[in-house]
Formats: C-alpha cells, structure tokens, sequence
C-alpha cells in the first residue's frame, strides 16, 4: 500500500467512523472553533481526571472530511496527556503542517502524522488546524 493510499484510509476510517465525536456530558472545557473559509464547524469538549491530565475528549460539529478526521486523531492522542503534554503535541503538529518537523517527533503524532502532506495543500491547512487550534485556545494558548 503506498503512502497516499494509508494516508486516504486512515482519513476516511477516523472521518467516516469517529471514535470521539458524541455529546460530553459535564465537560470541564468547551469551545467552539469556526473555520469560515471552509464551513467547517466543532464543539470541543474535555475533561480532566484527578490527576490532572486529560481524561475524556469529544466532539459534536460538521465539516470537511479533513477537519472531522483531524480533531478526531488528536482526541485520540490527548486522552491520558497532561495538559502541557497536549499542548506539545500541538506544537508538533503545528510544526509537521509547515514542514518543519523532525521524524522523531512525527512518531509522537503516531495516526495524525498521516495528514503530514496537508501542507502542500494550502486551501486545507486550516481544515486540519481546526481541532488543534480550538484545543490550544481551550487550554489558554492563542
């Protein structure tokens, strides 16, 4: 399989069958994020466990395929991460979708790393940003 074809799989599996896009009741944070040059629209929800880190995270909006399929990754990757840890991840990701990341830290993406080759496509960087974006606001990072 080549790596656009995973890359089409991975997408249309976590846009098609999103393990994280429900109604949270009682989340400790939500915040809606817009990406008017698209459409696209989400409610993030999280919540954080006694231990500080993340315990829950969840979704409800519409949108592109790429902006479903990219909060949802991230959702997954958060879960079980401090909130500095998520942050980080963001960083990353941020740093994948301009071309400026190192191989070790797209490990740390591990399926998100499959919308890598977002940056060559301009008009869909903020499709995939928009998660991203929403939680970096959510935890206070503008």
């Amino acid at each position: 399989m080549d790596t656009k074809e995973l890359y089409r799989e991975i997408l249309n599996e976590h846009n098609i069958n999103p393990t994280h896009k429900a109604q949270m009741d009682s989340p400790d944070f939500c915040l809606e994020g817009v990406n008017p040059s698209c459409g696209d629209q989400i409610t993030l929800q999280l919540k954080l466990g006694e231990d500080g880190k993340i315990s829950d995270a969840s979704f409800t909006g519409s949108g592109c395929a790429i902006s479903q399929a990219s909060v949802d990754m991230m959702a997954d990757l958060i879960i079980g991460k401090t909130k500095e840890e998520a942050l980080a991840l963001a960083d990353i990701f941020d740093r994948m979708i301009k071309s400026e990341v190192t191989e070790e830290d797209l490990e740390k993406l591990d399926e998100a790393a499959a919308l890598q080759d977002i940056s060559h496509m301009p008009a869909r960087v903020k499709c995939a940003m928009l998660g991203w974006r929403t939680m970096k606001e959510m935890l206070g990072v503008k």
